[in-house]
């Protein structure tokens, strides 16, 4: 597929996926407008209670915890890829495979 040639290194599709996921993470964040919310939260999601309250009220903006670690341990690949959420490495490994 040609399509992809344009694209060829891992680490450019890597640097997307890593991206769309953190905007996604930062959407939640938002969408969470309470620091009680966010803490309820993250501890649904799987965090220790030590590790939400430190999220919850850190005080830092959506975009510095949408990167932070318990964000991605909250909310994995994993977590976006069993709701439909492409990821392009993958999807470039699955087509590659076809050649």
């Amino acid at each position: 597929m040609s399509y992809f040639r344009l694209s060829e290194t891992k680490t450019a599709l890597r640097d997307v996926d890593g991206w769309l996921r953190r905007k996604l993470r930062c959407v939640v964040w938002r969408q969470w407008k309470h620091r009680m919310t966010r803490f309820r939260m993250l501890v649904r999601q799987g965090l220790t209670r030590q590790e939400a309250r430190q999220t919850a009220f850190n005080g830092r903006g959506p975009w510095w915890n949408a990167g932070a670690s318990t964000m991605n341990l909250a909310f994995p690949k994993s977590y976006f890829d069993a709701r439909g959420l492409v990821s392009l490495v993958d999807l470039r490994q699955r087509l590659q495979s076809l050649s």
